[in-house]
């Protein structure tokens, strides 16, 4: 079944909440049970920022931003289990952290892949903000108004759940590509 999310196509999904057991207590799901299975997972994050902070990303006395980000964001995939209490610690086989200027600001996507018993969504996510947050940390002097916007999901393959694509309506903000 189809319904429509902030001008978003998305799968409805379960109405119960995987992470509470049947006192409401908070537990980590047990997918000892599981089979291992190719899993995959892509997240993005948007930087707004201004025409004057675009310009000066190959200045940066700290270093390539772009680049320090990616690096951030591709390491922070790897430490999602310590960050959110409920993630499993996951095998991760693959991770990719791209970054591309655009007029109006810096796109992120993430890309995470493993094989396991339990989905990469979370550490696709974390991968996508923790870059959106290195780029801030690394403008900020220039800009304290610099913002991070749209982190989110856009694609999961495997698991239980199946497949989930993004869909994004007619009127959805995107970012433009810088000239």
């Amino acid at each position: 079944m189809k319904s429509e999310t902030h001008g978003l196509k998305t799968t409805r999904m379960s109405k119960k909440l995987s992470h509470y057991d049947a006192a409401g207590r908070a537990t980590m799901v047990d997918v000892s049970e599981k089979l291992a299975s190719k899993r995959e997972a892509e997240a993005s994050s948007f930087v707004r920022m201004s025409v004057e902070v675009l310009k000066s990303l190959p200045r940066n006395p700290k270093g390539n931003p772009l680049e320090i980000a990616r690096f951030a964001g591709i390491s922070a995939a790897k430490r999602t289990s310590d960050l959110i209490p409920m993630c499993h610690p996951l095998p991760l086989s693959f991770i990719d952290v791209d970054t591309r200027v655009c007029e109006n600001g810096v796109a992120i996507a993430s890309r995470v892949t493993t094989t396991a018993g339990t989905g990469v969504e979370m550490e696709a996510l974390v991968a996508a903000s923790v870059a959106a947050l290195t780029v801030y940390d690394m403008c900020k002097a220039l800009d304290k108004g610099i913002s991070i916007e749209h982190v989110r999901l856009e694609r999961k393959s495997g698991g239980k759940s199946g497949a989930y694509q993004r869909q994004a309506a007619p009127n959805a903000p995107r970012a433009k590509r810088h000239r």
